[in-house]
């Protein structure tokens, strides 16, 4: 139970350090950078594999670059889902996704058990 709760709270610096380095993005409240990071979680475990399933012959033509038009699509519903989140543009919501995809990936990858 605490590994979860400190993944969420590293996904949700890694969501605050998206929001300095890209202009687009607007978070208002601490509250909000936390929910954010949960819709984004929850969206990527429950939603993303229906979508990626879906757009599978997609993908497979793009050599898997789709997937990273489907992390900004995941990216921007989570912001229009949360109150005090916003987005400027899918292009922004992209990039987005990219860096937080990074940052989230190295956090983790810090805290992580060796097995």
């Amino acid at each position: 139970m605490t590994r979860l709760v400190l993944k969420w709270v590293l996904n949700a610096f890694a969501l605050f350090l998206v929001m300095k380095l890209i202009p687009g993005i607007q978070i208002d409240r601490f509250q909000d950078l936390l929910v954010g990071a949960l819709v984004i979680g929850l969206l990527n475990a429950f939603l993303r594999p229906v979508i990626v399933l879906l757009t599978l012959p997609v993908t497979v033509l793009t050599l898997g670059l789709f997937t990273l038009v489907i992390n900004g699509l995941m990216f921007y519903l989570a912001a229009t889902l949360v109150h005090g989140f916003r987005v400027s543009g899918f292009t922004t919501a992209f990039v987005a996704a990219l860096l937080f995809s990074l940052f989230s990936f190295v956090f983790n990858m810090l805290v992580r058990k060796d097995t």
